[in-house]
This record gives structure tokens, C-alpha cells and sequence, in this order.
């Protein structure tokens, strides 16, 4: 399947393919699912970072259709990792639905970075929602010791018994309705921030730049001091 004018534009700006091979999959709730890759020399071309993603190529009705996804214990050594998928009507969900054993997938790995904060805050300020949990997940683990609170934006019950990766005596967990997070978010953060914050913001693309706009300029955190990434758009 090509690419489209979309890979066209990857490859201008470098994007490596590679081709994934799935080993397995499992349901972890009703409404999210992780699948098992071996990565096709990935991992051994490009390295491992905290909250890498890649891009995974899907058929859309014969018209190609990219999104992009957070690895998921990647181990360079095996050359494997896992994705996870919040599962909505659209053909990505679609295809890790029926994925089995010996299915392959397109990826293009252009991009991803991460840079730890320098100096590290005193807490991190973490906000997400299902999408994002992957990434999440993978930014504690960078500095594990380094307290956090994470705001996790909440649709569906299920949501409250998802694979979260938090330490009990260094992280604070609180979810949130969809409804209520942008003022919500308003009213602690506003609270939370200090000289040193580092804010971490992954949601939907509209609540995204609410979240940003309203952390930079009404709290005055400067934009490096600030990851923001608007992950999917509301329909």
C-alpha cells in the first residue's frame, strides 16, 4: 500500500519504514487493546527514548491512512514492543481488532524525541486521557523517583481500570470526566504551579490547546517548560 501525499512529505523530512509483524494481542478492557510486534530492525536502527511513537500506516477504504502510535516496552535486544489502542470507530481500531499473528504493518519513524527537563521540577504536572496513556506511562518511567500528579480525562467506567504504571507514594492519580477537565485543570493548576513547573499535555487537540494556552500565558510557565501535543480530534 503507498503512502499517499503524506509519505511523500515523511521521506522529505527523513522518515524511515519499517515493516512490523504482529505476535500476539490482547483485550485489556472492553474498550482498549494492546497488540505485540516484532519491530522489523526498528529498534536497532533508530534506538529506544522515553514516549517514542511511531507512525502506523492503515487501509481506509483503499486510501491510506496514518496515526500515530506510543511504543510500549520496547526492547531493542528482542527487537519487539507492544502498542495499545482506545478502541472508537475508525480503521485503526478496526485493524487491531482482528489482528493476529503473522499480520504486518507499515511504520514511519519521523519525529519522536524527548528531552528531559533540565532543571527537573520539583513535581511533575502530568495531564492525558486514553489515547495518551501509553506515553504517559512511559514519561514516569523516566524519573521514577521524581513525584507527579497526573489528570486523566475520563469518558467511560472502564477507563478507571486501565494499565496505569503509578507508584502509589510518589504519584497522584485523579480522573476526571471529559466534561469537567478543562476547569478542573483551571483551578489546580493555577494552585500547583511553581518557579520550577514543567507541564506535560496530551489530549484531544482542542482541550490541548485550551490547556497550553491557559499554562502559558494566564500561569506565565515558559513554553519550554511546557510539552504539549494535541493526540486526536474530536468529531
Amino acid at each position: 500500500m503507498g503512502h499517499g501525499w503524506e509519505g511523500v512529505v515523511l521521506k522529505l523530512f527523513r522518515g524511515k519504514d519499517f515493516t512490523c509483524t504482529v505476535t500476539g494481542a490482547e483485550q485489556v478492557t472492553e474498550r482498549y487493546r494492546r497488540v505485540h510486534f516484532t519491530d522489523g530492525g526498528l529498534l536497532a536502527a533508530i534506538g529506544v527514548h522515553p514516549t517514542m511513537w511511531v507512525r502506523l500506516w492503515f487501509d481506509n477504504a483503499g486510501k491510506p491512512h496514518q496515526r500515530a502510535y506510543t511504543l510500549v516496552d520496547p526492547e531493542a535486544e528482542t527487537g519487539t514492543f507492544s502498542l495499545e489502542f482506545a478502541l472508537h470507530d475508525g480503521c485503526a481500531s478496526d485493524w487491531s481488532r482482528k489482528a493476529q499473528p503473522g499480520d504486518t504493518i507499515e511504520a514511519t519513524v519521523q519525529g519522536t524525541g524527548f528531552e528531559v527537563p533540565d532543571p527537573l521540577p520539583q513535581r511533575m504536572l502530568v495531564i492525558g486521557d486514553p489515547a495518551s496513556l501509553p506515553a504517559i506511562n512511559s514519561l514516569l518511567a523516566v524519573a521514577p523517583k521524581l513525584p507527579a500528579t497526573i489528570w486523566f480525562k475520563t469518558t467511560h467506567d472502564g477507563d478507571h481500570e486501565l494499565p496505569f504504571r503509578i507508584d502509589p507514594e510518589r504519584h497522584e492519580l485523579r480522573t476526571v470526566p471529559r466534561p469537567e477537565l478543562v476547569d478542573t485543570l483551571k483551578a489546580d493548576l493555577s494552585e500547583l504551579i511553581g518557579p520550577d513547573a514543567y507541564v506535560w499535555i496530551a489530549c484531544d487537540t482542542a482541550t490541548t490547546r485550551a490547556l497550553t494556552a491557559y499554562v502559558v500565558k494566564d500561569l506565565a510557565v515558559p513554553k519550554n517548560r511546557v510539552k504539549a501535543l494535541g493526540y486526536w480530534r474530536a468529531a
